[in-house]
């Protein structure tokens, strides 16, 4: 195996760290408190650095309609609006910047679909709620939708396993891939009757072909690392049924305890977990491509231990 394809890489700078809003919980704050942790653990210097890419309008209409794309390239040179219902504001530049998250994951895609990284880490990016003609909580594109579509199209891959740890449930990949069967969905989160966007709940599991290929596990309030991991068990079950070609993992640290917008209590323990199991199986079945974003988290201190536990772990994960 080539030397490159064992290299772990983490996209980062100030490019891709302008994505975020003033005076809101999804702040630019978030990657530089990540990256200040990365150099306390001495990890800065174990890991590939590299930088946002934009994506083009073609690939964002892989997922986005063409209406929401224009919408929003309206509101990025006004500065003004909301792109959703009340979470998600405009500010000037905002495509610009959103285009680079999007594209940073689709050129990692393309990078470990050639070998040339095996695992990638990306703080900025999991923006899971978007749906392809509206933002929502916080996400204006669905950066990782796009390259599953880019997986789909380009290189003809029948099984993609998006594995979700964030919080929320991840709605806007479960939604516009319910019925895709080549899409392998496992999200653990917090209960929908208690927390945004109100959906995941464990009855869903996917319709017509996708039946079955789909796993929610909502858990209840003040759920602890105790119940992430007896819970984490039956996912790494279901992903591994059915042998993915491809793993994305969400990383949100909003789930630990103290984050502002969610009401579990883990800790980065369950982030190293699931970093653990899912590197696993992306080298029984992937031949080791596996991708990490971001997600959500609001607590600066929160974020940098789950997020550093993840990149300790995809650094220290046997590779094959």
């Amino acid at each position: 195996m080539a030397r490159s394809s064992r290299t772990v890489a983490v996209y980062t700078g100030d490019e891709v760290s302008h994505y975020g809003f003033e005076d809101h919980p999804f702040s630019e704050d978030r990657i530089h408190a990540f990256w200040d942790e990365m150099h306390i653990r001495q990890l800065a210097d174990q890991v590939r650095i590299l930088h946002p890419v934009m994506a083009s309008e073609e690939q964002l209409r892989l997922f986005h309609t063409a209406e929401y794309v224009e919408k929003v390239k309206h509101h990025s040179k006004t500065g003004e609006g909301l792109l959703d219902y009340g979470d998600t504001p405009a500010y000037k530049g905002v495509y610009e910047d959103a285009v680079k998250v999007v594209g940073s994951v689709i050129d990692a895609t393309h990078k470990v679909m050639n070998d040339e990284l095996r695992r990638v880490f990306l703080p900025i990016a999991g923006l899971h709620h978007s749906m392809p003609n509206t933002a929502s909580g916080f996400c204006v594109f669905n950066d990782v939708a796009v390259a599953i579509k880019v997986l789909q199209q380009a290189y003809g891959l029948e099984r993609i396993a998006y594995v979700d740890i964030d919080a929320h449930h991840g709605d806007g990949v479960f939604y516009p891939f319910e019925a895709d069967p080549t899409v392998i969905f496992a999200d653990i989160h917090e209960d929908g009757r208690y927390n945004f966007p109100q959906s995941g709940f464990s009855y869903e599991a996917g319709k017509g072909a996708a039946k079955g290929r789909k796993l929610n596990i909502p858990l209840l309030p003040l759920s602890a690392d105790d119940d992430f991991m007896m819970m984490w068990e039956k996912i790494e079950d279901f992903v591994r049924r059915w042998e993915p070609q491809f793993v994305f993992m969400n990383c949100g640290a909003d789930g630990l305890n103290g984050d502002p917008l969610a009401h579990l209590h883990f800790t980065a323990r369950a982030h190293a977990r699931a970093a653990r199991g899912l590197c696993q199986i992306a080298e029984d079945y992937a031949e080791g491509r596996i991708i990490g974003v971001g997600g959500g988290g609001y607590d600066l201190r929160n974020i940098a231990n789950a997020w550093t536990a993840v990149v300790d772990c995809f650094l220290e994960a046997p590779m094959r």
